[in-house]
């Protein structure tokens, strides 16, 4: 949306170029420094020096022919992620749904963000004793079946790096902090896809995860339960548990192009 003003000369140097980007969506697509200047009312040597910064940036291309600019490859790399983001949370809330009224538990969404993971969405249980994951929420990807299973599906280049750069410390008495013994973990959440914890991040609090995987089959979040701990120990509740998300883990993937998980 244009910023609202009568007035070019009051808009500072960031917000003249938001304007000058904003100009370049719609039908006309190619634009040179004295157009720009007349449609915006900015000066021509302001356009140009905006216009040669958003180039150096790759936001801004030209045209070594006519001179004129138009948009930047950048953008592609914004737009995976940016489709991903709103498709991971569109498609899923169905899934979310289901997985909810079928376990009457908290169900959240998650992802990898930098080398925490993340819950990018979330439906609450409406039982009076329930485990709560606020949308934000974040924690180290060794601790907590949700974390667990974004690390244990994730590339081996990537656990690689994590590994070498990680320090494991424990958020309670029952984080595992043995490298063995978490590598051990991930590698029971990869053969019987999906995971569990119980009192790992929070004291009382266990959780489930299962992960859903692109058209690729790489991973792209985690769909999980949260489970008040005198739930989760009763073995048929958690096995009806377990049956439900990864039922619905594997129903998402599909919707996101899976066809082999």
């Amino acid at each position: 949306m244009p910023l609202k003003t009568n007035d070019p000369k009051k808009l500072n140097a960031i917000e003249k170029a938001l304007e000058i980007m904003l100009k370049f969506q719609g039908t006309k697509s190619k634009w040179g420094i004295r157009e720009l200047s007349c449609e915006l009312g900015f000066s021509p040597a302001t356009v140009q020096r905006i216009l040669q910064v958003l180039k150096s940036y790759k936001f801004i291309r030209q045209d070594p022919k006519t001179r004129q600019y138009y948009i930047g490859n950048i953008f592609y790399r914004f737009l995976e992620n940016l489709n991903t983001a709103n498709n991971l949370t569109g498609i899923g809330k169905s899934y979310m749904e289901e997985v909810a009224k079928a376990t009457l538990e908290t169900v959240h969404l998650n992802i990898i963000e930098g080398s925490m993971r993340i819950c990018i969405d979330t439906i609450e249980s409406h039982k009076v004793l329930r485990a709560g994951m606020p949308i934000g929420t974040q924690s180290p990807l060794y601790a907590g079946a949700s974390a667990k299973c974004l690390l244990a599906f994730s590339s081996d280049t990537f656990k690689i790096d994590y590994f070498n750069t990680i320090k494991l410390l424990p958020l309670t008495e029952n984080t595992i902090i043995d490298p063995v013994q978490l590598q051990m973990e991930l590698d029971k959440t990869k053969d019987q896809g999906f995971a569990t914890s119980l009192g790992e991040r929070t004291p009382g609090l266990g959780s489930l995860s299962a992960p859903v995987f692109n058209y690729q089959g790489e991973l792209l979040a985690s769909l999980s339960l949260a489970i008040p701990e005198i739930r989760i120990i009763q073995e048929n509740h958690l096995a009806n548990c377990i049956h439900i998300l990864t039922s619905a883990a594997h129903s998402f993937s599909k919707a996101m192009g899976n066809s082999t998980s």
